[in-house]
């Protein structure tokens, strides 16, 4: 497949809503194949289709590969259907926002549903390091960047360390 270039903040594409994506085509398989691609060798854990100019609700995501324990997905359409009201705060990267580290409070359990590539609508409960990165690729979609999950204070200096 293709390693596709990433989108940097503060293009604008990062801070749109995404369309959905509706049928899956041989065009969203071979998107989804290229997002998969690119997120490896960026060496990330998720990837949303804003990152590389695609401006639909699709996300693919790896949380384990680091670990020994690659598990490839890819989510069309996805939508957060219920969280957890326990949260935890934990240091969040991000593969447009290159250097940036920032706090991000989430809800420690989701359950997301989503249609896969083979068209099959479907929902799971997501808890841990799973749960965060789809809350994380779902912002993307939805044109919302880490700075926009911290305080006033802490994007001013966040911004004051990575603009030039």
């Amino acid at each position: 497949m293709s390693v596709l270039s990433i989108l940097v903040w503060p293009d604008p594409r990062l801070s749109q809503v995404c369309a959905p994506v509706g049928k899956v085509t041989e065009a969203v398989r071979k998107l989804a194949a290229d997002m998969l691609d690119t997120m490896y060798a960026a060496e990330g854990r998720g990837l949303a289709g804003p990152q590389v100019g695609a401006m639909q609700r699709i996300f693919v995501m790896d949380a384990g590969w680091k670990a020994g324990h690659p598990a490839p997905q890819v989510f069309l359409d996805p939508a957060i259907v219920a969280a957890s009201e326990g949260v935890e705060s934990s240091v969040e990267g991000c593969l447009s926002i290159p250097g940036v580290r920032a706090e991000v409070e989430r809800p420690v359990e989701i359950t997301l549903a989503w249609t896969d590539l083979e068209g099959v609508e479907r929902r799971e409960r997501l808890t841990g390091f799973d749960a965060r990165c789809a809350q994380h690729e779902i912002d993307h979609l939805d044109g919302i960047v880490t700075f926009d999950r911290v305080s006033a204070i802490e994007r001013a200096a966040l911004l004051a360390a990575y603009l030039p």
